[in-house]
């Protein structure tokens, strides 16, 4: 039921940027927001904060607020529900992230608790900025770990999709049960013992993190870069 719900809400989806024109046609009285968070207490002070943003104009109702990376359930439920999903410290599974970019469910990340309620109290009053847009390039599988002298921890991996990069502006986080556990940059990528600048989907190789040897089997790399994109007016 969930499904069909979400599949004809499409036309009318909701994201920020279009928060405040909604808003002014007199469309928009309540913005349904459903929080995933690292711990509970995080969900919670979210929760708390973001319910006081309602005003004479638009109620904030929150209609979930769990712990955990972020499910299909969950998006199916935002889907349905015309809700913008908040994940703080957590990414979405990988089915999940498919079915978001499907339904054209708007999932904000973010890792401080003032940038979440500072994000929504201006997307409320139509003062939202040029937003930053993150473009997923690939994924890893950690699956051995090697110790190196003056390198620190390289974990052997395998690329799961997409490609595993060092270059330019790319930068990395590392994921534990799809909870964030670090955000850095690659120091190292290589194919056997060859540095690389990148490897596909499909090839092994070892990855080291900038400053961070916390890595653990199971783990997962993902590679991304962040544009900046215009808000539409």
């Amino acid at each position: 039921m969930a499904k069909e719900k979400a599949l004809g809400a499409k036309g009318s989806r909701l994201t920020l940027e279009s928060l405040q024109q909604q808003i002014a046609e007199g469309g928009m009285k309540e913005l349904s927001i459903l929080i995933k968070a690292d711990v509970q207490g995080s969900a919670e002070v979210l929760a708390d904060s973001l319910a006081k943003l309602s005003d004479e104009r638009v109620r904030i109702k929150i209609i979930h607020a769990g712990v955990g990376a972020i499910n299909e359930s969950d998006v199916l439920l935002a889907s349905a529900s015309n809700a913008i999903v908040i994940g703080f410290n957590v990414r979405p599974d990988r089915n999940a992230a498919e079915i978001a970019e499907r339904e054209q469910v708007d999932i904000r990340h973010h890792s401080v608790i003032y940038n979440v309620t500072d994000e929504i109290k201006k997307a409320m009053t139509g003062l939202l900025e040029p937003t930053l847009k993150e473009v997923r390039l690939g994924s890893a599988e950690v699956r051995n770990l090697f110790k190196v002298p003056k390198a620190g921890t390289i974990a052997g991996c395998m690329v799961l999709d997409g490609r595993i990069t060092r270059s330019g502006d790319s930068k990395a986080r590392l994921l534990r049960d799809n909870v964030v556990v670090h955000e850095g940059k690659i120091s190292s990528l290589r194919r056997f013992k060859d540095d690389v600048s990148e490897v596909k989907a499909g090839f092994e190789c070892g990855i080291a993190f900038e400053r961070y040897n916390d890595v653990k089997v199971g783990d997962v790399i993902e590679v991304f870069t962040v544009e900046r994109i215009a808000v539409s007016a």
